[in-house]
């Protein structure tokens, strides 16, 4: 979650022109099939639209109902629509990076500030 009380750099962070890159790592009900996978990225038809992955891959070698997922896509619920058109169902998704911020060494509950370094860079539309 990121909290700002600047109206223009949270425009520039949530508005679908401003195209953010956003990686998730999602765990499902179940394995993830590579044609599934391959569709993903090639593109899959939603109510509102086609989407696409700009990347997809298994978590690990042995563990294929968990997958990261890059999009830049700012649309609701994107991920959660993606997989439901698929037939599966999330049952964790967690925003692992958004527009160059990552939670890293950061526990679950804890917060921090963002360095005036970061927020230069947010503010110039410096990250994807």
């Amino acid at each position: 979650m990121l909290l700002t009380n600047d109206g223009d750099l949270a425009s520039k962070l949530m508005h679908p022109k401003y195209v953010k890159k956003k990686i998730y790592q999602v765990r499902l009900d179940r394995d993830v099939a590579i044609e599934d996978m391959q569709a993903i990225a090639d593109g899959i038809e939603l109510d509102d639209g086609e989407i696409h992955a700009d990347s997809i891959a298994y978590v690990g070698e042995d563990v294929l109902n968990e997958v990261g997922l890059e999009i830049h896509s700012g649309r609701n619920r994107i991920v959660r629509r993606i997989f439901e058109k698929l037939g599966y169902q999330v049952l964790k998704l967690d925003r692992v990076y958004f527009a160059g911020l990552t939670k890293k060494n950061l526990g679950r509950g804890k917060w921090r500030y963002l360095s005036a370094q970061e927020v230069n860079m947010l503010r110039m539309g410096a990250f994807e």
